[in-house]
């Protein structure tokens, strides 16, 4: 990707890997970017999407028509960066309102390199990704673009997610530990395979001292910490990669630890348990995904970020090298598998983010359930 941060009215141009082309206005940074092509259709939390580390190496369309109302603050991001390779609006604010902001979305866009283009039919843009999938795409802006046929060369040319093995670039280098908020109860050991800065917090309020490890974290590193219960965080890239990962899971169902995982960490469960995963047409992403909870019957409305998903039945319990095990969520709008959890030994995991940074909060239960599960262990 090549920047610059000059001509925020350069002309752009977005380009998809099957030819379909949209013009408009640059938009953050003007240059060059490439990646796949997602829509996310949450109204507000736009600054808490673009730095989650989920979207490494995508380029996320807006469905809201009107981003960067509120501009951007120092108080909400989940990671120290935005890790979108480009950004997709109608109609950028003209003037940021609101008392937390301290600088516009644009000048944030701009000082961090990151390729947008506004002034597009995004529902357009929507509707096409709906119906072809997501995709391979190209931003280009400034005032001397390359022909077409260039342009989309180039694209067609970009890495594919499928086979992407991404976790480790976006997940820390070094551990580190979040205190317990509070008197602290538990110790949780959580692999980073791209973790959103309120997740630990969220475990922290309930008076855990959370060890963030490496994605490259061994199961040495995990039980050096002498955890109560070991978190598998969110994350970029296909799962279908992460052996590593799911050799650590695998070690910590052998020793029937109390283990949660979201979304990233759900396909690495499922993996654990000899499931396969496999890549959704377009996706799930955004503040408004309805899920039903099969074990109370209650449809939440939750927060999600995923493009690849767990391929389990959903009307049976399945026998797995470590018990049963069964469907526990599922989403409403196309019966995706959206939790897995074992009947026979205390773990449990979540394809969508109850974390929920910027909202909804209804899955917020899902931490107390994992400290249930750490209580009744320790019992």
């Amino acid at each position: 990707m090549t920047t610059s941060t000059r001509g925020a009215q350069a002309p752009a141009v977005l380009v998809l890997e099957d030819g379909r082309t949209f013009h408009g206005r640059a938009y953050g940074a003007v240059g060059v970017t490439f990646g796949e092509a997602v829509f996310s259709t949450g109204m507000t939390g736009y600054q808490e999407t673009l730095t989650d580390p989920s979207y490494h190496r995508q380029v996320v369309v807006m469905t809201a028509p009107h981003i960067g109302n509120t501009g951007v603050n120092d108080e909400d991001p989940e990671s120290r960066r935005i890790w979108v390779a480009g950004y997709v609006v109608r109609d950028p604010a003209r003037v940021s309102s609101n008392w937390r902001a301290r600088r516009s979305l644009d000048e944030e866009l701009r000082e961090q390199g990151v390729v947008g283009i506004s002034g597009i039919d995004t529902r357009a843009l929507t509707r096409h990704l709906r119906e072809r999938g997501a995709m391979r795409v190209g931003i280009f802006s400034g005032n001397a673009l390359p022909d077409e046929g260039t342009m989309l060369a180039e694209v067609r040319q970009a890495p594919e997610m499928s086979g992407a093995d991404l976790a480790a670039e976006v997940a820390t280098k070094e551990a580190y530990v979040v205190p317990a908020i509070g008197e602290k109860k538990f110790t949780v050991a959580a692999v980073d395979l791209g973790i959103k800065g309120m997740t630990p917090h969220r475990m922290a309020e309930r008076g855990i001292e959370v060890h963030v490890l490496p994605a490259t974290a061994t199961a040495e590193d995990v039980y050096a910490v002498d955890p109560d219960g070991v978190f598998f965080s969110n994350g970029p890239g296909d799962p279908s990669t992460a052996d590593g990962p799911v050799a650590v899971m695998r070690a910590v169902l052998e020793r029937k630890t109390p283990l949660f995982g979201i979304c990233f960490g759900n396909q690495i469960l499922g993996r654990a348990l000899g499931f396969g995963t496999y890549k959704l047409k377009y996706g799930h992403r955004g503040i408004n995904q309805p899920v039903q909870d099969r074990t109370t019957g209650k449809v939440e409305v939750t927060a999600h970020n995923h493009g690849f998903a767990v391929d389990a039945p959903l009307d049976q319990v399945s026998q797995t090298p470590f018990g049963r095990a069964e469907v526990s969520h599922v989403c409403l709008n196309d019966n995706v598998v959206e939790g897995l959890q074992l009947l026979d030994q205390p773990a449990f995991s979540v394809q969508y983010h109850p974390e929920a940074a910027a909202g909804p909060h209804d899955a917020a239960y899902l931490f107390d359930r994992f400290v249930q599960l750490m209580e009744g262990q320790r019992a």
